[in-house]
């Protein structure tokens, strides 16, 4: 057998699994967002009907769409850099030899990552409330008015991130601290032989060696946050005056409130090709960065 058709024939079992759960999910969602595909359709396909772009143009008109693509961007371009600095602080001190108990520490960091969104966001609700919450109370002791977290539109968005960032961080920690244990130690001594401080061993020799699990984790990190669902539907249900309602969610109104399946495919195909061309254009800058 040539060596092209045994690679083909080795790789056909897991571009038959992609072709499967990826490649027809996507043309399925493309072919139905291009229907009026609702909930009469659903009981009756004579009632399926071609609408062509109209799901689509419909969509570009729609205020609540550009508030929840404004929404969800303000989730990524805020949380992302959050999360990535955060996780990579906490694989740093992990990292260091003056730390002590570290398997206590990883498993503790982490602990959120598997813990379920509903439980641990119904102890935030609490923390953040108006009345009775934790925040409010410590603020109370430093001079400063409470703060209505959840239910003020300047807010309401912050408090989510902040609680996705300390949900998800664990996750790109124990990534980060894979690459930081792979550095040879070798490089850190060479530095500090030339005279380098620690934090011009960070900028010279960390993040460089660091490149490729920094672009993995940012590209995991931005995939997750552009599918902002689960944090606001717990814990505002999109409020208040829609200041957390996001693409995904949505989608969700518009295909499992509403019944509008094909203008919900619309949504999530848009959704795809945004997230598409953001990690395009983030592994494109990569690859200059690097040619350089």
């Amino acid at each position: 057998m040539k060596p092209s058709l045994a690679g083909w024939a080795f790789a056909a079992p897991a571009l038959s699994v992609i072709a499967l759960f990826f490649a027809f999910p996507v043309l399925a969602a493309f072919a139905l967002s291009l229907t009026d595909f609702d909930i009469y359709a659903l009981a009756d396909l004579r009632n399926l009907r071609f609408v062509g772009l109209d799901n689509y143009i419909g969509l570009l008109g729609n205020p609540l769409f550009w508030k929840a693509l404004g929404n969800t961007l303000y989730f990524v371009v805020a949380g992302v850099p959050l999360s990535i600095v955060a996780s990579l602080g906490a694989a740093l001190l992990l990292h260091s030899k003056l730390v002590r108990f570290k398997p206590f520490f990883r498993t503790s960091l982490f602990a959120p990552v598997v813990t379920t969104v509903v439980a641990v966001a119904v102890i935030w609700r609490y923390l953040f409330h108006t009345r009775y919450g934790v925040m409010n109370w410590l603020l109370a002791h430093v001079g400063i008015d409470p703060i209505d977290w959840l239910g003020d539109p300047h807010w309401s968005m912050p408090t989510i991130i902040l609680f996705a960032v300390w949900k998800n961080f664990g996750y790109n920690m124990i990534i980060f601290l894979a690459g930081l244990q792979a550095i040879p130690e070798d490089l850190y001594e060479a530095a500090r032989i030339d005279g380098a401080t620690w934090w011009r061993q960070f900028l010279h020799v960390t993040l460089p060696m660091l490149g490729p699990v920094m672009l993995l984790v940012s590209i995991l990190t931005m995939a997750g946050y552009f599918q902002l669902f689960a944090e606001p539907y717990v814990m505002t249900l999109g409020g208040p005056l829609q200041s957390t309602v996001s693409v995904l969610y949505l989608m969700y109104d518009e295909g499992f409130k509403w019944w509008n399946l094909g203008n919900a495919s619309a949504v999530a195909f848009m959704l795809f090709v945004l997230m598409t061309a953001t990690t395009s254009g983030l592994l494109w800058f990569a690859r200059r960065k690097g040619a350089e």
